[in-house]
């Protein structure tokens, strides 16, 4: 059995590095959109359940409402804690694998899910993709749940590799376009709308880009 989460704090105040580039009712918008985009991923590929990490009923109604089930926490206490909280979960459910993604990554496909799945050897296990910088981890994958601790924030994906070494495991990279691009900052909404045709975020913010430049 396999068990993703995807950790969201909330979608009113989502996305503050975007302030520069859209107004709240847009990062509001964009952020459901790039859950949804990201839930619908999970959903086609194959895995056994999938949870929402959130305190926020907002959220929690989008998760059931996309196939997954929302997982509460007590309060927001950022990334890492939340990933934390799932993977114990996942181990008391006896899971064999734990999967996290953020809700940032639209363009992640359920091929590129897939494939991660395919490259997870015998466990202990562990498989990672980086975000296209080279510095953040944005899918990692761990058999059994336990088998290792995920922290996040950058350079995570340099300390994942070496966390995962000092216990003994030799880590798998996966490296694919969609989990790559995590939407982040103004920088990558141009990334995003030339990646992302397929997406309801890259429809999205192409909307916006025409609408403002024809007013």
């Amino acid at each position: 059995m396999i068990v993703a989460a995807v950790p969201v704090k909330d979608v009113v105040n989502a996305k503050q590095r975007l302030v520069r580039a859209l107004d709240p009712a847009q990062r509001r918008a964009l952020a459901r959109a790039m859950l949804g985009d990201v839930l619908r991923a999970l959903g086609g590929a194959g895995l056994d359940r999938v949870w929402v990490v959130t305190r926020e009923p907002e959220v929690a109604e989008l998760a059931r409402g996309l196939g997954a089930e929302p997982l509460a926490e007590a309060e927001n206490r950022g990334h890492t804690a939340a990933v934390a909280h799932a993977q114990e979960a996942a181990a008391r459910l006896g899971a064999d694998a734990f999967l996290t993604i953020p809700g940032d990554v639209p363009c992640a496909t359920a091929g590129e899910i897939r494939a991660l799945v395919s490259a997870l050897g015998a466990p202990p296990a562990v498989v990672f993709v980086p975000s296209r910088s080279g510095l953040g981890t944005n899918a990692a994958l761990v058999a059994p749940p336990a088998a290792m601790r995920l922290r996040f924030g950058e350079p995570s994906f340099d300390n994942h590799l070496a966390a995962a070494r000092a216990l003994g495991i030799e880590p798998r990279i996966v490296r694919v376009p969609g989990l790559g691009l995590d939407v982040d900052a103004p920088e990558d909404l141009a990334p995003l709308i030339a990646q992302g045709g397929g997406t309801g975020s890259g429809r999205l913010v192409a909307g916006w880009r025409v609408a403002a430049a024809a007013s």
